[in-house]
This record gives C-alpha cells, structure tokens and sequence, in this order.
C-alpha cells in the first residue's frame, strides 16, 4: 500500500477528538510530500536539525511536532517554527525553551514526558518528579511556554495488560495534574501517548494524540 493508503486508514480508526502526528523521522521529503497531499499536516522529528533541514524545503503550514529526547544546545534552533515540544521531561529544560521562546518573541506548547515503562531507556519525570515540580510553583513565571498536557511512552512488550496498565496510569496522572494545577487551562488537554504498534490501546486509554511513523511510513532508513 502507499503511504497515502496508509494514511488514510489510520485516519479512519481514529475517533473524533484524537488527532495524529505523522512520524516522518529518518523518511526522506518526498515521503513527508505524499502524506501532505493526502492531507496530513501534523509531522513529528526527534532531530533537530533533520527537522529544520525538513522546515526550511516543506510547505509553511505543515505543523512540526519534536517528539524526541531534547538537547538543551539544540533548542535555539528550531524556537522560531515548532509547533509543540513533547518531551520536556525536566524543569531545567522547560525554563530553557522559555528563554529562547523570549528572544524569538513566541509562546511554545509542550507536553510534561512521564516515565512510565518498565525501561530505562525511556526519558521523563517520574509521577512524584513532575507533582513536586509542579507544587512548587517556579513554572508559572514562564511566560513564553504554555504547558498542554503530558506526553509518554509504554513499554515496548507484547503483554498487552502491561500496555494497558500503563497507559491507564497516564490517563489518572492526567486528570489528578488538571485538576489540580490546570483546571482554569482550556490549554492543559493533550495526552500524547500511543505508537504503530499500541495506539489502539492508547486510544481506549484517552489519549488525544498518537504517534504513528512505520504503520504509515514503512520501516525507517536509519
């Protein structure tokens, strides 16, 4: 099937109010051209400079999405475009694109990364990490992000109830921090969770954006 195919049948398991990110990492321009006129607008990167290079040749209405882990040196360079960061997984990061967000004059969404998984691998504040950050109040003088949500990954595993779990405890810690700290944000209400290979399970779980490159893209050109 071609990636316009692809596409389109992803789109139609989504129900209303999910929306996708199209994870074009590692795929070459024209791959990204072909899902753009099939209609999608939403890319996500993981590589900063892969994702400028990407900005500065595509059209200006795609909408850039970094899912990736975050160098703080990196963040300068793409301030001026990104439509929403997803893995601000520590305060020192979040005051970081706060203050590049000021020399470039613009507000940026991010997503809070919680660790979940039963990996080390996987980046992100723990549960407590990211309540006592955000207990202490320090990031509400940021004026120059707007904080949307929470963004995580479940373990890579084919136990299902494991998946599952996880993605349910997302969901808990979603509502407990809306509630919480962001019950006046109508801007605190993405839960950016689900990849190709368990987004059905996120959805279930209320995730409102998955992330989907290989189901859509094939495998990736490392």
């Amino acid at each position: 099937m071609s990636i316009a195919e692809n596409l389109k049948q992803v789109l139609a398991e989504l129900p209303q109010g999910v929306r996708l990110v199209a994870v074009s990492k590692f795929h070459p321009n024209e791959a990204i051209e072909e899902a753009y006129q099939a209609g999608q607008r939403i890319f996500g990167e993981s590589k900063v400079q892969e994702m400028t290079a990407k900005y500065e040749s595509l059209p200006k209405d795609i909408e850039w999405h970094f899912i990736g882990h975050l160098q703080s040196n990196k963040i300068k360079y793409m301030i001026p475009y990104v439509a929403m960061i997803h893995g601000i997984d520590t305060y020192k990061l979040l005051a970081e694109v706060n203050k590049q967000a000021v020399k470039a004059g613009r507000i940026i969404n991010c997503l809070l990364q919680i660790h979940v998984a039963q990996e080390e691998t996987k980046f992100g504040f723990s549960p407590d990490e990211c309540k006592d950050m955000l207990n202490t109040g320090e990031w509400k003088e940021l004026t120059h992000v707007r904080i949307c949500g929470l963004m995580g990954m479940a373990s890579n595993t084919d136990n299902v109830e494991q998946i599952n779990r996880e993605f349910c405890l997302l969901d808990r810690l979603f509502k407990e921090i809306k509630t919480t700290w962001f019950a006046d944000s109508d801007a605190f209400r993405e839960l950016s969770m689900g990849m190709s290979h368990d987004y059905h399970e996120a959805i279930a779980a209320g995730s409102t954006l998955v992330r989907v490159g290989s189901k859509i893209f094939g495998e990736r050109n490392y």
